[in-house]
Protein backbone atom coordinates (compact mmCIF):
# COMPACT_ATOMS: atom_id res chain seq x y z
CA UNK A 1 0.00 0.00 0.00
CA UNK A 2 1.25 3.49 -0.86
CA UNK A 3 1.19 6.23 1.71
CA UNK A 4 -2.03 7.78 -0.66
CA UNK A 5 -3.91 4.88 0.11
CA UNK A 6 -3.27 4.87 4.25
CA UNK A 7 -4.14 8.20 4.03
CA UNK A 8 -7.45 7.77 2.05
CA UNK A 9 -8.46 4.67 4.72
CA UNK A 10 -7.47 7.00 7.73
CA UNK A 11 -9.58 9.36 6.55
CA UNK A 12 -12.92 7.24 5.71
CA UNK A 13 -12.19 6.03 9.13
CA UNK A 14 -12.45 8.98 10.86
CA UNK A 15 -15.31 9.67 8.40
CA UNK A 16 -17.52 6.80 9.77
CA UNK A 17 -16.37 6.96 13.26
CA UNK A 18 -16.30 10.91 13.77
CA UNK A 19 -17.88 10.69 17.30
CA UNK A 20 -14.72 8.64 18.22
CA UNK A 21 -12.16 10.47 16.39
CA UNK A 22 -13.47 14.17 18.10
CA UNK A 23 -13.26 12.89 21.58
CA UNK A 24 -9.80 11.30 20.72
CA UNK A 25 -8.55 14.95 19.35
CA UNK A 26 -10.01 16.43 22.33
CA UNK A 27 -8.17 13.89 24.53
CA UNK A 28 -5.01 14.66 23.27
CA UNK A 29 -5.62 18.45 23.01
CA UNK A 30 -6.61 18.30 26.89
CA UNK A 31 -3.40 16.13 27.48
CA UNK A 32 -1.40 18.37 25.82
CA UNK A 33 -2.35 21.33 27.75
CA UNK A 34 -2.08 19.47 30.79
CA UNK A 35 1.83 19.02 30.14
CA UNK A 36 2.52 22.00 28.94
CA UNK A 37 0.58 23.81 31.87
CA UNK A 38 2.77 21.06 34.31
CA UNK A 39 6.30 21.79 32.61
CA UNK A 40 5.40 25.72 32.85
CA UNK A 41 4.83 25.56 36.60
Amino acid sequence: MSWLDLFNAALEAVRWNRMRSVLTMLGIVIGIAAIMLTVGL
